[in-house]
């Protein structure tokens, strides 16, 4: 009997891919297939995120013949992750996503070549200088806000010599749709170029949670909002805490059942406060198979790769397409442009600061603003904050000079958005106060 290593019962079934170049293929004459292999069990590919796709992806590198894994996560394994995210049981629970993934994966692939670096933390922690040892960076994320961020550091990285251009490659499923997409920083769109595309969160009148509700959504959201800080005062709540979310649901449960209102479980609680998008483990699985692919065809050159944005919709029977998303000029992370910003002149800064923040293609929730050679509003530090607090008061258009630029900051992201303001409108509020609700 002929013993097969680990490195060849690795790349045996992927040998055909790497032996033969694919038909597409745009530089036939410079392709290996020594090169390719080579590559592939070389290559330090970057996994961000281990829940539901983080576990797909993680299993399907694994398995592809990559050698050389990292995977960071913050989280830990909840109860309700068990049923779709695959390399945890229940005896898991209250532990590391990021390490218990790379245990269950090095025990169950037994690859002594194998090597699964877990991080217990966030994305923030690391400098670039850790990002830079990475040939691609793959994303299994549920939030916007870490994708801006790996994807503005990305950016950032790049010289004019196009030194550290690494791959991202981002999936995303919401229900049974999804999307993955190859970004190559400062050559493609980026990820902040599609900002307006996410979905908003949903949100609730505070009239109808307060007064008439009629989903269990509803009485969640009063249980969260309202009553939370009426029983505990300035106590922040925590969603990740049992006892928390256990009296968040006890709460509208008792809503809901003054209201005759059905449907309020532990499952729609920890939904509605976490802000969990529905997740089904077969648009997961189909996701991260197409993360998994354009990351070996960019490691191995055997194929061209997506550009470079697959959608994929299985709501309502099957439907897919792939198409080329442009980069925008006045994109904050990739472009060098400023976006025009349309605002009435009777607007105060704070009432601008409201508007910019709602909108999709902005989305920074802590902004501080300053145009040339002045602070506008500055959150940080308290000193500053204190001193540029009654500007919040003013109208903008008697702070700036038509014409200037502001510059936007948000402490989470490592961004600078650049705003031209085009004044409309007349100086004082319309009589009307209906037309402001337009």
């Amino acid at each position: 009997m002929i013993h097969v290593g680990s490195e060849s019962r690795g790349l045996l079934s992927i040998a055909p891919l790497l032996d033969t170049i694919g038909p597409y293929n745009e530089v036939p004459e410079e392709y290996d297939s020594e090169l390719a292999r080579e590559a592939l069990l070389t290559a330090q590919i970057l996994v961000i995120g281990a829940g539901g796709l983080g576990c797909e992806i993680l299993k399907n590198l694994a398995l592809t013949g990559f050698k050389n894994i990292h995977v960071i996560d913050m989280d830990t394994i909840d109860v309700s992750n068990l049923n779709r995210q695959f390399l945890f049981r229940a005896q898991d629970v209250g532990q590391s996503k990021a390490e218990v993934a790379a245990r269950f994966i090095h025990e169950r692939i037994q690859d002594p070549q194998l090597k699964i670096t877990p991080y217990f933390g966030a994305i923030q922690d690391k400098s670039p200088d850790y990002y830079k040892q990475f040939s691609v960076v793959v994303c299994g994320l549920d939030s916007v806000e870490a994708r801006r961020w790996i994807n503005a550091t990305l950016v950032s990285m790049v010289d004019s010599e196009f030194n550290n251009l690494i791959p991202m490659i981002d999936g995303g499923t919401e229900g049974f749709r999804g999307q993955s997409r190859v970004i190559l920083p400062t050559l493609t769109s980026c990820y902040e170029c599609t900002l307006d595309m996410v979905t908003p969160k949903t949100t609730y009148p505070v009239c109808t949670i307060a007064n008439t509700p009629r989903l269990p959504e509803h009485c969640i959201e009063w249980a969260s909002v309202l009553e939370w800080p009426r029983t505990f005062g300035d106590k922040k709540f925590d969603a990740d805490d049992p006892d928390q979310v256990t009296w968040i649901y006890n709460t509208a449960l008792s809503r809901a059942n003054e209201f005759s209102i059905d449907g309020v479980t532990r499952q729609l609680t920890l939904g509605v406060v976490k802000n969990i998008i529905p997740a089904i483990a077969s648009t997961n699985a189909i996701i991260a198979a197409s993360s998994c692919n354009e990351a070996f065809k960019i490691v191995t050159n055997s194929n061209p790769i997506l550009n470079n944005y697959m959608m994929y919709s299985g709501d309502d029977s099957i439907f897919t397409y792939t198409y080329a998303h442009s980069k925008k000029p006045n994109c904050p992370v990739c472009g060098n442009l400023a976006k025009h910003f349309k605002v009435e002149r009777w607007w105060t800064l704070q009432r601008f600061m409201d508007e910019m923040s709602g909108r999709l293609e902005v989305q920074m929730r802590q902004p501080s603003l300053s145009s040339t050679g002045r602070y506008l509003y500055l959150r940080n530090p308290p000193n500053l904050e204190e001193v540029t607090r009654p500007n919040l008061q003013k109208k903008l258009s008697d702070l700036i000079d038509l014409g200037d630029e502001i510059i936007v900051t948000d402490p989470n992201l490592p961004i600078s958005l650049k705003l031209i303001i085009d004044f409309t409108g007349p100086d004082t509020p319309p009589n009307d106060r209906s037309t402001l609700l337009n």
